[in-house]
């Protein structure tokens, strides 16, 4: 679960398919992360073969047993208990990856998971986050916060929590793990001429339904073939067979896919930047010129009009 303070060192990590991938990447293992905004079939059918769906929702106190599907305490797989706040999305990652028979992986890692077997959910998860190379990788893209208002007593606003879980299949069946249940949870098998995706495509619609029309506090990640290999080799075949046309439709896919790394990259370069240089020198620079006290005006007043608009939606916003 993310969204409260630890003193673990685990911080906050964005729910983006850029950060994810440079996750995977770190820990050596050659799948990507993508953003999905539909479970039509069709779509889905572009992001082929999907190994695993990561759900992130926001949390609220639940019944201890599953909402569907039920418990497996039995479970021969990898599965580990979140043990610390703000871990969970290296987590959802850990509980998927460890599923992936003959999944290529870092050297790192591979012994860690090797260590790891035999444990129970709860000291399988002490060990992983308990391993300061997988926290700095964890925390590579969600630098520590360069200001603290701790001690100011200001007053303080209850932050909404959110997690997330991993559906994925093992042994025949679509699986949920959760790492804040006591046990991986069984949605029963799927069919194998459906696949696995259309079987959790359900459940997870299910899960969506339970909130209000309209409700944005879900995402759905899903973790994927790197589809550049298959592409480029595509394109080298369609160009040796002389199929212009294929081949053009194919440098398009690529392109787009080069396009979306790079901006990936970009991204995360500035996710690791730290601002607080550039920070001090804007107000410097305003102090300086003499229009420090006007630009504390300008920003106390957009300040107000904030708080005054989501008091008319019935919102509560403390100001600080």
């Amino acid at each position: 679960m993310s969204g409260e303070d630890d003193s673990s060192g685990w911080q906050l990590t964005e729910s983006d398919p850029g950060v994810f991938t440079e996750l995977l990447k770190t820990l050596g293992v050659p799948l990507v992360v993508d953003d999905l905004y539909s479970l039509d079939s069709a779509f889905l059918a572009d992001f082929q073969p999907i190994h695993a769906f990561i759900f992130l929702f926001k949390w609220v106190s639940s019944p201890p047993e599953p909402m569907a599907g039920s418990f497996d305490p039995d479970f021969p797989g990898f599965f580990a208990h979140q043990v610390v706040n703000n871990a969970c999305a290296t987590l959802a990652v850990m509980n998927a990856i460890g599923n992936i028979p003959g999944l290529p992986m870092g050297q790192q890692l591979t012994e860690l998971l090797s260590f790891t077997t035999g444990m129970d959910p709860n000291t399988r998860g002490m060990v992983l986050t308990s391993a300061d190379w997988l926290r700095e990788a964890h925390n590579a893209l969600s630098p520590p916060q360069a200001i603290s208002l701790d001690g100011l007593g200001l007053p303080k606003q209850a932050e909404d929590a959110y997690h997330f879980i991993v559906y994925m299949p093992y042994m025949g069946s679509v699986y949920e793990f959760d790492g804040l249940k006591s046990f991986p949870v069984r949605h029963g098998a799927y069919d194998e001429k459906q696949g696995w995706v259309e079987k959790a495509r359900g459940i997870i619609e299910d899960r969506i339904g339970t909130y209000p029309p309209g409700a944005l506090d879900f995402n759905l990640l899903a973790i994927r073939e790197d589809p550049l290999p298959r592409l480029q080799n595509q394109l080298a075949e369609l160009q040796t067979a002389g199929n212009e046309s294929e081949a053009a439709h194919v440098m398009v896919k690529l392109s787009e896919e080069n396009a979306k790394r790079e901006r990936w990259a970009f991204e995360n370069s500035l996710r690791r930047h730290n601002y607080l240089g550039l920070i001090h020198s804007l107000l410097l620079t305003l102090a300086k010129t003499g229009r420090l006290d006007a630009a504390k005006v300008g920003a106390k007043k957009a300040l107000d009009e904030r708080i005054a608009k989501r008091k008319e939606k019935g919102e509560s916003m403390d100001e600080d």
